[in-house]
């Protein structure tokens, strides 16, 4: 078994967001009326590259209450119609949002949609009212530029550790 990092990462105001345009090729649409079942696609959709797991081997019925919650919010971005990537917000306390899952389908990728569509999120959730923190964490097993497009955006590192994968 191998070891990864985990970087902690965090914005504690909005005028720290330096915004990128969202590309006028994507759509971005919230799915209001929460479907577990399609968090799950979106979740191997996107994840499954990058190795994300964890949601499919742990209690289905607590991932399914924390995405049918109110704390909870889905964004899926759209490409020519087709599923281009996707993120979650999760503010379970009323003022921290994390940045849950954030990431683009692999045909997607390095087409100049990461940026964007971050900063979409990061709108979204200074948006949300009552937010007074946006935070997220990435790790080494994460697409090489996530972390710096992350920084880019204003994040700050505030924590990080190493954890086997």
């Amino acid at each position: 078994m191998g070891e990864q990092t985990i970087w902690y990462l965090e914005m504690r105001d909005p005028s720290e967001h330096h915004a990128r345009a969202l590309p006028a090729a994507l759509n971005v649409v919230e799915c209001e009326l929460p479907r577990f079942a399609f968090n799950r696609f979106l979740y191997e959709l996107v994840g499954a590259q990058w190795q994300w797991s964890e949601k499919l081997e742990g209690d289905q019925g607590a991932w399914q209450a924390m995405v049918e919650s109110d704390a909870h919010r889905t964004f899926v971005a759209y490409y020519r119609g087709a599923i281009a990537g996707y993120y979650e917000l999760y503010r379970p306390d009323g003022v921290n949002v994390e940045i849950l899952y954030f990431g683009l389908v692999a045909e997607c990728i390095g087409q100049g949609f990461g940026a964007g569509l971050l900063s979409h999120a990061i709108e979204q959730a200074w948006g949300w009212a009552g937010t007074e923190r946006v935070w997220l964490h990435t790790c080494s097993l994460d697409h090489p530029a996530a972390l710096a497009n992350y920084q880019k955006r204003g994040f700050k590192h505030y924590d990080e550790e190493i954890a086997p994968c």
